[in-house]
């Protein structure tokens, strides 16, 4: 058995895309992150570390994040939000009866989807 303390990103500017995914989560980030430390912790579970790396991203993620909204939020409520937190819509994929996701970009282009919770399903 293991566990997952950390999943982590390869990017070109750790405090900014994990200020990103802090707000996008509600996570906090690590007290020792700052602007323009080599890595930046978002605590949480699991944790998603942010490392910087000097070549860009060239090809599409061979893992990523399925999100879904919390506390009540819907799946359009939370692409919504998470556009205006400077996401992009990639490729949606929602279905007229209400299945189906929307894969989105974070700021430095890596792909996670927008899912229906489960009391969405329900």
């Amino acid at each position: 058995m293991i566990e997952i303390p950390y999943v982590t990103f390869d990017c070109a500017e750790p405090y900014e895309l994990a200020t990103f995914w802090s707000q996008a989560t509600g996570w906090p980030i690590h007290p020792d992150g700052s602007a323009g430390d080599d890595e930046v912790l978002v605590q949480g579970t699991p944790s998603l570390l942010f490392i910087k790396v000097p070549e860009g991203k060239t090809v599409k993620n061979r893992v990523h994040l399925d999100v879904t909204g919390a506390d009540g939020t819907t799946r359009e409520e939370e692409v919504e939000r998470l556009v205006k937190l400077g996401a992009t819509v990639h490729d949606d994929r929602r279905a007229p009866d209400g299945r189906g996701w929307v894969t989105m970009l974070d700021p430095e282009g890596n792909e996670f989807c927008v899912c229906r919770a489960e009391y969405e399903r329900s």
